[in-house]
This record gives C-alpha cells, sequence and structure tokens, in this order.
C-alpha cells in the first residue's frame, strides 16, 4: 500500500480509502470488512450521515476492536449542509455517538451540490460557524467538502478557502472536473475521488467490448491506474459491499505511479477506436448550456458516446435513469423533454445535431427510474 500526503491536513492516507456506504448487510459483515481493509492497508476509513446504519455499524465495529489503534486510522464522516448552526450542532453530536468516537479525523460537508448550499457554508453564523467550534474544542480536526455539482460550484468552494480537501468525481470517461482538481491542488487541499469503480462507468462489470480494447488489462485497473498516476490526487474510494470485494483495488495499490508503455498504449486506443467508431460525438464543452427545459445536455450526450464507442450501455441506462429521480445529486430533465426549441444548436462547436442526438440517447438508455440508495 502507497501512502500520500491528503492536502493541508498533513495526513498522510493510504492511497485507497474505505467507503462503507454498500457494507450494510450485517454488523459483522462490516466489522469483516473494515478489519480486512485495515490489514491490508488502508487506513483510511469514511462514512456519513446518509448511508443508512453505516455510522452505526462502524461505531459497533470501533466498540468490538480494531486491528490497530484508533490513531493509526484516520476517520471521515460526512454531514449535509444545513441553513444554520444548531441542526449542525444536533448533527455532529448524533454523528459522533452513533461512531462511539469523541472525535474525527475529517469532517466532510456531504452534497454541496447547489448555490443554496453554497449560501449556506457561506453564511455568517451559519452550519460552519458549528463546524467551526467542533474544530475549536477538538471534536472535528479537517474539513472538507463532498459535491455532486456543476463545476463552477466547486470551483467557488474551493475559492472559499474553508475547507482542507474536496471529495469529487473524475475519472477517464469523465474528466469534466479537471479544473478544480488543479485548482484545489494550487489551494494545497487533498484530493478524494468519490465511486470510481461505479460512476467511473460500473468497471467492476464491463461490456466484453471494453474488456477487449482494455486487455491484458481490466478496465478497472486502467481507471484505477489513470487516477493514481496523477500525483495531484491523494486517495481513491473504494466501496466493497462484502471483504472479498477489496481484492482488485489492492492488486494496484504498489503500483508504481508513472504509467507504464502498455498502458499509455491501451489509453491510445481507447481514444482511437472511439474516434473511429462515433462520428456524432460530443466533446464535452458545455457551451450547449443553458438549456430552457433544463436538460443536462452535456452529460445524457456523454452517456450516449460511452454506449456507442464501448458498449457501455448497462452503465448508461444506470445513470440516465437517475435524472428527474435524484434531486440535486443528479440534477436535470431526461432527454425527451427536448421542445427542438434549436437554442443549443448555434452554440455547438461541432455542429451537432443536438435535438436528434438527444432523442436517440433517450431511445437508447431510457428504462424504468432509478435513485439514490440514500436520500
Amino acid at each position: 500500500m502507497q501512502y500520500r500526503r491528503f492536502g493541508k491536513t498533513n495526513l498522510r492516507l493510504s492511497v485507497f480509502s474505505l467507503g462503507t456506504m454498500r457494507y450494510l448487510a450485517s454488523p459483522e459483515n462490516a466489522w469483516q470488512t473494515i478489519h480486512k481493509a485495515i490489514v491490508l492497508g488502508i487506513n483510511h476509513v469514511e462514512t456519513a450521515r446518509g448511508y443508512g446504519k453505516s455510522e452505526e455499524y462502524f461505531g459497533e465495529a470501533i466498540a468490538v476492536g480494531l486491528p490497530v489503534k484508533r490513531s493509526q486510522v484516520h476517520i471521515t464522516t460526512k454531514i449535509p449542509p444545513t441553513p444554520d448552526a444548531d441542526t449542525m450542532r444536533r448533527y455532529i453530536d448524533e454523528s459522533l455517538e452513533r461512531l462511539k468516537l469523541d472525535y474525527v479525523d475529517c469532517l466532510g460537508i456531504h452534497g454541496l451540490n447547489t448555490w443554496e448550499h453554497f449560501n449556506w457554508v457561506k453564511a455568517k453564523g451559519g452550519c460552519m460557524q458549528a463546524v467551526h467550534e467542533a474544530i475549536a474544542d477538538g471534536r472535528v480536526r479537517h474539513v472538507g467538502f463532498s459535491t455532486h455539482a456543476p463545476l463552477e460550484i466547486i470551483l467557488a468552494a474551493i475559492n472559499t478557502d474553508l475547507f482542507e480537501f474536496v471529495n469529487l468525481h473524475y475519472y477517464y470517461f469523465f474528466q469534466r472536473n479537471a479544473e478544480a482538481i488543479q485548482r484545489a491542488f494550487e489551494k494545497d487541499m487533498g484530493v478524494f475521488i468519490i465511486s470510481p469503480a461505479d460512476k467511473g462507468g460500473r468497471l467492476y462489470t464491463p461490456p466484453q467490448t471494453l474488456k477487449d480494447l482494455c486487455h491484458p488489462f481490466s478496465p478497472l485497473e486502467l481507471n484505477y491506474r489513470f487516477l493514481l498516476s496523477d500525483p495531484r490526487i491523494t486517495t481513491l474510494s473504494t466501496g466493497p459491499a462484502h471483504p472479498d470485494e477489496l481484492t482488485e483495488p489492492l492488486r494496484v495499490a504498489d503500483s508504481e505511479p508513472e504509467l507504464t508503455p502498455e498502458e499509455r498504449t491501451v489509453f491510445q486506443r481507447l481514444e482511437n477506436h472511439q474516434k473511429a467508431v462515433e462520428t456524432d460525438k460530443c466533446s464535452q464543452c458545455y457551451a450547449c448550456l443553458p438549456c430552457p427545459e433544463n436538460i443536462n445536455i452535456p452529460e445524457v450526450l456523454r452517456l450516449r458516446n460511452l454506449a456507442v464507442a464501448y458498449d457501455m450501455t448497462d452503465f448508461g441506462q444506470y445513470r440516465y435513469r437517475m435524472f428527474e429521480n435524484a434531486g440535486h445529486w443528479f440534477p436535470g430533465m431526461k432527454a425527451n423533454r427536448c421542445t427542438e426549441c434549436g437554442e443549443c444548436l448555434p452554440r455547438c462547436p461541432e455542429n451537432l445535431d443536438i435535438p436528434a442526438l438527444l432523442q436517440d440517447a433517450h431511445n437508447r438508455l431510457n428504462g424504468s427510474s432509478g435513485r439514490r440508495l440514500w436520500s
């Protein structure tokens, strides 16, 4: 296991962190998963108020006993932004009680996703007042934020200088937040990548087309290597449902940071393949926004790109079904809401027929409604 400095927190975190949203089959399963992760070298465990019984199960595991001293395990919990300090004070107390801890190493503002959330954390006497009180009395050591927000909100939150780390989405197949990664690095913030296996493309169950293109590596292994080759990134989340799912991520935990020539060849192969088969590829410039019908055009077309080029239809359907069902965690209307008003057309530097592509995306990806695991 390799370890990296988590920005200005000065914590040294393992390059993989244990996420605890999926280990909830039983308290025993949670304890076994935590125990194995720590034995394998993971020294950072992340939970959240919103992850069902995750904090409670983690607290029970702590009470049973960890395989190392508490001081050797860095613990993060996440709490949503609140419009007032009193609610945040209560939430911090409740999380510490469930975790059976007198302090957490890191507290993340969970889901700083909208301008309203941004204003709550900026407000004098708001939720951050309670966080600063908890830092002053030692119950919280470091504070950061996690986000599913548009890039503009992420950059604004980073630029407040209120935070020491950021948890965000960034993967080989989604590089929209590259500017946020760079800005966080310039601010000496720790960078934690959310869900590279799942949101990175459901890479634990890749389609055969993608497996063939990535050979002799697995698609998941390549995504991990893409991320860990970037020295600005501290740690990647791995969220196993049970201990056995820890095996694959840890196969690359000791790899040299630099990409090998063979890995670079495979990444070039992926890029060349998409250029060859996708003649209507959205370049992800985001110039088409805003849409009068609130369709997240670039994200819809990104999912279409992946389905057409790499047969990642299962992933595309999984994410597309969350539109209109996941609130601020995955905002936007489905593509069939397009009225063909044409406002996006002159903005597109690729001169794409966006209304036609939106309809094609809807036909490919629509299905039964999806939602977040925890609301």
